[in-house]
């Protein structure tokens, strides 16, 4: 049976089943399903189908990268969950578990160290996918070791974590402890050379990794980052603020709680900035506004901070105007390789775009 065919048939099984038990509860003598069990059926219905494609999404990374790459599947903690529902049960307080991604260039030599980079993805309950196919070929093109945590919040592995969302917060500290477990456990890592590189809530972790560990990095790009959870709040939409005020989360919007939304905001840090940092913002992005991304600019200027930036202007693509496979972005992520490499000394660093296209594309001219 193929991928597609297996799909479809688990995908059918699951709505049948998921109907089967709705009627079921509706069968007895007990009164029909309310709204709010309806709600939780298809939430349950929601997450099943998540993993699903999070397991064939497992499948597909061996057959894109694995020609380049050794990549394995970590199971590894973090800090407790922020907001337990019933701390004293059994268990309650245990360090948080998440998973992470590990990609090895499969040409090293294992008698040498590599250059570590921290990769944490975007979005509210995002995940790391074969979205980033191409940057983890270009990656390993120029031997860096790459881990990339599934930090509480992402989507895939259930509600357990899904609900364990801690934006801002001790997802941060998932990111740290995956860099921790390389450093730790991997002889072939060289723990004096370690980067964090992010786009948009990955770009946030990254700064709020090199504010909070100003010493356990070389160096980090943020790539249109999440910048100002206040600011942000308003001009998102409503559904948007629904995530933050969760009861499973902050508990309270933005107008409600400022301190707290302003805890989780890297603008609110910018004084801890000890980190070689470049940082990207395109003008006609519509999910990080470039005025976001333009309060941290300002605020580390202020600071006289040294660091690195440019604003595009209008370049296609918007939010994914340098994660594209258009010439543009495939020139502007040999800018940011160029940055991180001058403090990471890959091995193989990128001189031109063309040789970027060879890993990536697996051009042969």
């Amino acid at each position: 049976m193929s991928v597609k065919k297996a799909i479809l048939a688990t995908f059918v099984l699951s709505l049948f089943l998921f109907f089967g038990q709705l009627l079921y509860s509706q069968s007895g003598e007990d009164a029909p399903a309310t709204a709010a069990q309806v709600d939780e059926h298809f939430e349950a219905l929601r997450h099943r189908l998540d993993e699903l494609e999070k397991a064939v999404d497992d499948v597909l990374w061996h057959h894109r990268v694995g020609d380049m790459a050794y990549i394995d599947k970590v199971f590894l903690t973090g800090p407790p969950k922020a907001n337990e529902p019933n701390p004293d049960a059994h268990g309650a307080g245990n360090p948080f578990r998440f998973w992470a991604y590990v990609f090895v260039p499969r040409d090293i030599d294992p008698s040498k160290k590599y250059p570590l980079l921290v990769l944490p993805h975007g979005g509210v309950h995002g995940d790391f996918n074969t979205y980033y196919t191409h940057i983890i070929r270009e990656l390993m093109a120029q031997q860096y070791i790459v881990i990339a945590p599934e930090y509480r919040g992402s989507t895939g592995y259930g509600s357990r974590t899904f609900r364990a969302i801690d934006y801002g917060g001790l997802e941060n500290q998932d990111v740290y402890a995956a860099k921790e477990h390389m450093v730790e456990n991997y002889q072939i890592v060289d723990r004096r050379n370690v980067g964090i590189i992010g786009w948009s809530h990955g770009g946030m972790i990254a700064l709020m990794n090199i504010f909070q560990y100003p010493g356990d990095y070389k160096v980090a790009f943020a790539g249109v980052p999440v910048s100002d959870l206040v600011a942000r709040m308003g001009y998102k939409r409503q559904e948007y603020e629904t995530y933050f005020s969760a009861e499973y989360h902050i508990g309270q919007k933005v107008n409600e709680n400022m301190k707290e939304y302003r805890r989780r905001s890297p603008v609110y840090h910018a004084h801890k900035l000890n980190t070689p940092l470049l940082i990207h913002t395109n003008t006609n992005d519509a999910d990080v506004r470039s005025y976001e991304v333009q309060l941290l600019i300002d605020r580390l200027k202020a600071l006289e901070k040294d660091f690195q930036y440019e604003i595009f202007e209008d370049i296609p693509g918007g939010h994914s105007f340098d994660r594209m496979d258009t010439r543009h972005a495939r020139e502007t992520r040999l800018k940011i390789y160029t940055f991180m490499a001058k403090y990471l000394n890959p091995p193989r660093p990128f001189n031109n775009v063309k040789e970027l296209e060879q890993a990536a594309y697996r051009f042969t001219r």
